[in-house]
């Protein structure tokens, strides 16, 4: 008899995921941030190049409806019309994301916090994370390198302003070998994807910040030095946990950003997803100062409870839903 009715996840586990929501819910509420519930639906798409939305037509709408890769643009709304600090725990999807920590609907913790700074919500999603795992595996205190500093240390690489040809010979010298033709944030990402990413976090948890401009995505750039952004990502065990920002407030940089990502969509034959008007309508209003950041609940219940993929941290992963 086929058995794939049954869930991935055993009982041990559900009860340890139900526990850790209930303690992030405790987490939030002792800081008084509100929990907020945003439509799963929506009419803008993420432009973002390296990811895709997962769409849907409804019967009475001629346009397209994107299931949210995302929280955050609805957030910002919400944001933007004076919620004050809030919170939201929920299911999100990207379409072509399924493999070992991979999974095309996953949950997302997502908040963002008016008056701090990315440095100083960096010591809150530690704060969070420690709290979530003391029971199953007490962290030590994280490390914070820049985005320069992890690519000499764990690539080679000694200037974050290095050719694609430099970037190449660095995962070359790391087995890596790519046929495909790569722009230098593609060069980037294949070394940060294949060779720095796993060797992070391995002794504590650790922080990556001040990532090039090129990648600022929805992040301003930082003060002073705008060849970097405001931009940082979690790591623990060599697998990427959170990513978060302070914020870009400005509309009309919003709008040039999502232009040009939707000009490298274009050459790069992807799909051309609808820019979410109502964002920028909103970011137009007024959106207050903040930083604001995305944690992946699923990978982070599969390194509390030691799994090695991240099927063993849910109930039915794609293949058995």
């Amino acid at each position: 008899m086929n058995a794939d009715w049954r869930p991935t996840a055993t009982r041990r586990t559900l009860e340890a995921r139900a526990a850790m929501l209930a303690r992030a819910r405790t987490f939030f509420a002792e800081r008084r941030i509100l929990e907020v519930d945003t439509p799963i639906l929506g009419a803008g798409g993420t432009t973002d190049p390296q990811i895709e939305s997962l769409s849907t037509h409804v019967s009475g709408i001629a346009s397209p409806l994107y299931l949210a890769t995302s929280p955050e643009f609805a957030m910002k709304r919400l944001l933007a019309a004076g919620s004050g600090p809030i919170y939201q725990i929920g299911k999100v999807f990207r379409d072509e994301e399924y493999g070992r920590w991979h999974n095309p609907e996953f949950t997302m913790i997502e908040w963002y916090r008016p008056g701090l700074t990315d440095a100083e919500l960096m010591s809150e999603v530690e704060a969070l994370v420690g709290e979530l795992l003391e029971p199953h595996r007490p962290l030590r205190t994280a490390l914070r390198l820049t985005y320069a500093e992890a690519l000499e240390r764990h690539a080679g690489v000694a200037d974050a302003g290095a050719s694609v040809a430099d970037l190449r010979r660095a995962a070359a010298a790391h087995g890596i070998d790519c046929d495909a033709a790569l722009d230098r944030d593609g060069a980037l990402d294949l070394l940060m994807g294949l060779v720095v990413g796993p060797r992070l976090g391995r002794d504590a948890p650790c922080f990556v910040t001040d990532y090039p401009a090129s990648q600022a995505s929805l992040a301003r750039l930082r003060p002073g030095d705008p060849r970097v952004a405001a931009r940082f990502e979690l790591y623990l065990d060599g697998i990427e946990l959170a990513n978060g920002f302070h914020e870009l407030c400005d509309a009309r940089e919003q709008r040039l950003r999502f232009e040009s990502d939707l000009s490298t969509r274009c050459e790069r034959g992807q799909p051309l997803p609808a820019i979410d008007r109502r964002l920028l309508e909103a970011l137009e209003a007024g959106l207050p100062d903040c930083a604001g950041v995305a944690l992946g609940f699923d990978r982070l219940v599969a390194l509390a409870i030691g799994a090695d993929a991240l099927r063993d941290a849910l109930a039915f992963p794609v293949d058995r839903a």
